[in-house]
């Protein structure tokens, strides 16, 4: 695994924010988002309003690895 991070901005409920991820967690997103047909902006806009843990980068490995857990 890549240990390097990798930081994106993203546009989240009208206002631009920046996100710091290992590029195998951007790759997951790209592939959740691809799989729901939604783009990773609007994935991640879910993952920030529903979120439980106050630090939006874990809360969206907490769900891809949510994701990945409820696969049959």
């Amino acid at each position: 695994m890549n240990q390097t991070l990798s930081k994106r901005s993203v546009r989240i409920a009208g206002h631009s924010t920046s996100i710091t991820l290992e590029p195998e967690f951007w790759q997951a997103l790209r592939e959740i988002a691809e799989g729901e047909k939604t783009s990773i902006n609007a994935l991640i806009a879910r993952i920030d309003a529903e979120r439980s843990v106050t630090n939006l980068s874990s809360a969206i490995r907490i769900s891809i690895l949510a994701h990945y857990r409820n696969q049959p």
